[in-house]
């Protein structure tokens, strides 16, 4: 079953608040060099369907339920195991 990640932020156009409060902070804690910062969400998902099919049901989802298509754009991907933002990295 295909692992799915999705990716939402607010579109470009609407201010993102929680963004620019990341951004002023980053400076005072050393780093330097950091603009537009914006603070979304991510999905993962497994998802029982393949191909275009896979597709139609994750752009539904997406803009159904899972994001608000007015102020929010999102990116999906299908990801593997080591992909998961829960995933333990390898101790080096």
């Amino acid at each position: 079953m295909p692992r799915v990640a999705i990716d939402v932020l607010l579109k470009h156009e609407i201010l993102d608040p929680q963004g620019r409060a990341v951004e002023r902070a980053l400076p005072g804690l050393g780093y330097e060099g950091v603009e537009e910062v914006r603070v979304g969400k991510h999905l993962e998902l497994d998802v029982d369907a393949e191909g275009e099919e896979l597709a139609r049901r994750v752009e539904r989802m997406c803009a159904d339920f899972l994001t608000n298509p007015v102020i929010e754009s999102y990116a999906w991907r299908v990801i593997e195991d080591h992909e998961r933002a829960d995933h333990e990295p390898a101790e080096a």
